[in-house]
C-alpha cells in the first residue's frame, strides 16, 4: 500500500490542529495577567522588605509601621490572589482540569476576602498620606466594597451550581482586585510627562483604572455567555 496520510478537517498538511492552536494562545491571557500583577507584587515585596528592614519612617510610610498587620495581610493576600488568579482565565486548565480548577478556587476565595477586607480597613482606619485625599477614600471604599460584595456573591452562585454566574462575579471581582497594576501603568504616565499628578488627578486616573478593569471584565463575561449560547444552539 502506498504511504498516506488521513486528512481530517481543519486539519491539513503541516497545519497545527485548531485546538492545538486555541490552547497555545490561551496561555496568553494568564501571561498578560501575570505581567500586569507584576508592578504591585514588585511594590508590595518592597514594602516588606521595607518594614522588615527596619526602613527610615516617613509621612508616606509611618501608618505601616504603626500598625503592620493589615498590610502585611494585604500584600501577602493579594499576592497569592492575583497570580493564582490568572490561571483561571486559562481555556486549558479551565475546562480540561476541574479538579485544578475546584482547588485553586478553595485558596483563591479565602484569599480575595482578605484582600477586599485588609483593603477597606487600611482606607477605614490608616491615617491618608499626602498624596491621598478624600475623593480616592471613597473610591476606595466603593471599589473595595464592590469586590467584596462580588465574592459573597460568586459564592452564592456556586453554592446553587450556577456556574456561569460564580465566573461572571468571579471575574469582576478578580477586576477590581488587580486594579493595581493598571493604576501602576495609568500613573506613570503623567510621572514621566510632568510629574507626580496632583491628589485629585492621581485619585481620578486611578478612579479610572478600575472602570478600565471592569470593562474588560464585562467585555469577557458577555463574550463567555455568547460562546456558550452557541454552544447550546450547535447541540440542540
Amino acid at each position: 500500500m502506498g504511504n498516506t496520510t488521513a486528512q481530517t478537517p481543519g486539519h491539513t498538511g503541516n497545519s497545527r490542529p485548531r485546538s492545538q492552536r486555541r490552547r497555545r494562545y490561551g496561555w496568553l491571557v494568564p501571561a498578560g495577567l501575570i505581567f500586569l500583577t507584576l508592578i504591585p507584587v514588585l511594590a508590595g515585596a518592597a514594602r516588606l522588605t521595607e518594614l522588615t528592614g527596619g526602613a527610615a519612617i516617613t509621612p508616606r510610610n509611618e501608618r505601616f509601621f504603626a500598625s503592620p498587620i493589615p498590610v502585611v495581610t494585604h500584600i501577602v493576600s493579594v499576592t497569592v490572589y492575583s497570580l493564582l488568579g490568572a490561571f483561571q482565565f486559562s481555556p486549558s486548565l479551565h475546562r480540561g482540569r476541574r479538579s485544578w480548577h475546584r482547588a485553586a478556587g478553595r485558596i483563591l476565595m479565602p484569599a480575595g476576602f482578605l484582600v477586599a477586607l485588609s483593603g477597606l480597613w487600611m482606607a477605614l482606619f490608616y491615617k491618608l498620606p499626602p498624596s491621598d485625599g478624600l475623593l480616592l477614600l471613597i473610591l476606595r471604599l466603593v471599589f473595595g466594597s464592590a469586590m467584596l460584595v462580588s465574592l459573597v456573591l460568586g459564592v452564592l452562585a456556586i453554592t446553587r451550581r450556577d456556574f456561569a454566574r460564580h465566573g461572571a462575579w468571579m471575574t469582576r471581582a478578580y477586576a477590581i482586585g488587580v486594579a493595581a497594576g493598571t493604576q501602576g501603568i495609568i500613573l506613570i504616565i503623567p510621572e514621566l510627562l510632568t510629574g507626580p499628578p496632583d491628589v485629585t488627578t492621581r485619585a481620578v486616573l486611578m478612579g479610572a483604572a478600575w472602570m478600565i478593569n471592569l470593562a474588560v471584565a464585562e467585555y469577557v463575561i458577555r463574550r463567555r455567555s455568547r460562546s456558550r449560547s452557541r454552544s447550546r444552539s450547535a447541540s440542540g
